[in-house]
């Protein structure tokens, strides 16, 4: 079937496709390696904990003795080699989930060191740093530091272990994925050696991962390799495509239970949380998140193979390791990244007719253009694109429920283009 019976794509692009498909055999055959073992770890983990039909009915109220709740969160605990979780629905976004464990570990006078450089926009502000929002962790008297990145974006490590060394600090915070950045995406390794810097220096040092757009991704997650704590949006990997809404943090027994005080309230804990019957999402969605990861990730490969060959800048190259599902693709102009992200929209099953524009959206310092033509609105697991207007303009693509119809967008995206040269 050729996918000009549906899409007007020009015959030029279509040969390029054909030609990436075949040069990505064998990557796609690795993904597919790392998506079967992480599925069977998910499975593995709903057949150790005893995941019942009982355990999806929903509970009301104060949500006591909610067995299907506290299942979920050992199976989740398990995927993340962690020894326990907190996944609920009341996570309402990403830096929500980060604000409740960031506020749950760190007191007053405490300090946090970060140790990939300036984090993502929307944190900036829980942690106060280019303001004093009323309630950050600065209002607080939480002490925010960072360590810079090298002039090549990687984490200074040496640099980390003299600060460390130096001070008394409570937290290492360390962001997987690259936000509005072009610095790379850490893998696994990246982590652990980070990890093994802190802990070398610093033992009690708490470190806590930033683990949005990671999860399954790669056959370890960031406690599996030293990592204390580590939290995540479910409109993002783990959530499969299938949650509405949520979020987890996963680590540590103590550190959890601390944070889940912060999400309700000190000494009830993870005890409560009416879970209103959207427990069945949660765990389907788990269950599906390495399979619609591994579509994902597929989606970011291709993507970087069929634009690098179109002459732009993109990040990873397609044969790279890769720590998350984003792909970057610097289109160079404002004109380009609107074009990439109007055509992308173009692809998807919901509002395609709509026609994405810049605009100022909370939480950010420049316009936003974003394309999100999603079941669940902002899912970031399901194929998107978005970027500032900035240098270097350039797009951030991520997500895709399945391969055939995200590379459809993709195809779309790069005809757009095409058609504004």
């Amino acid at each position: 079937m050729n996918i000009k019976n549906f899409f007007n794509i020009d015959d030029e692009l279509l040969a390029l496709d054909k030609e990436i498909l075949e040069s990505l055999k064998q990557r796609f055959l690795e993904i597919e390696d790392i998506t079967e073992y992480n599925q069977l770890k998910v499975l593995n983990a709903f057949i150790k904990n005893g995941v019942s039909e009982a355990n999806m009915s929903g509970s009301t109220g104060y949500g006591y003795d909610d067995r299907g709740r506290e299942i979920l969160e050992r199976v989740m605990a398990d995927c993340m080699g962690a020894e326990d979780s907190i996944m609920r629905h009341n996570f309402v976004s990403g830096t929500h989930t980060l604000t409740v464990a960031l506020f749950g570990i760190l007191r007053p006078n405490d300090k946090v060191l970060v140790l990939t450089g300036r984090p993502y926009d929307t944190i900036t502000g829980v942690f106060g740093i280019d303001s004093k929002n009323d309630g950050s962790l600065s209002d607080f008297g939480v002490e925010y530091n960072e360590v810079a990145l090298l002039p090549d974006g990687t984490p200074d490590i040496e640099e980390i272990k003299s600060r460390l060394s130096k001070d008394n600090y409570k937290m290492a915070y360390i962001q997987r994925s690259r936000g509005y950045s072009t610095r790379p995406t850490l893998v696994i390794e990246d982590i652990k050696k980070l990890c093994d810097a802190v802990k070398e220096v610093s033992p009690s040092t708490i470190i806590m991962v930033d683990n949005c757009y990671g999860e399954f991704v790669e056959k370890l997650e960031p406690c599996d390799v030293g990592a204390d704590l580590c939290a995540g949006s479910l409109i993002k990997n783990p959530g499969g495509g299938i949650a509405r809404t949520g979020g987890y943090i996963a680590g540590r027994r103590d550190l959890v239970e601390k944070c889940a005080d912060r999400l309700t309230c000190p000494g009830v804990g993870k005890e409560v949380g009416a879970t209103l019957g959207m427990s069945r999402e949660l765990y389907l969605g788990l269950f599906q998140a390495p399979h619609v990861v591994g579509e994902a990730v597929k989606t970011a490969v291709y993507t970087s193979a069929l634009f690098g060959e179109m002459g732009y800048e993109v990040s990873p190259k397609p044969f790279e390791k890769r720590g998350d599902i984003v792909q970057c693709v610097t289109l160079g102009s404002a004109e380009g990244l609107v074009a990439f992200c109007q055509g992308m929209q173009s692809g998807a099953p919901v509002d395609a007719f709509v026609v994405p524009e810049p605009w100022d959206m909370p939480g950010y310092t420049d316009p936003v253009i974003m394309a999100a033509g999603a079941f669940t609105l902002g899912a970031s697991i399901e194929l998107s694109a978005d970027g500032p207007l900035r240098e270097p303009y350039a797009a951030w693509m991520q997500g895709g429920l399945n391969f055939h119809s995200a590379k459809a967008g993709v195809l779309l995206a790069a005809q757009k283009i095409r058609n504004g040269r």
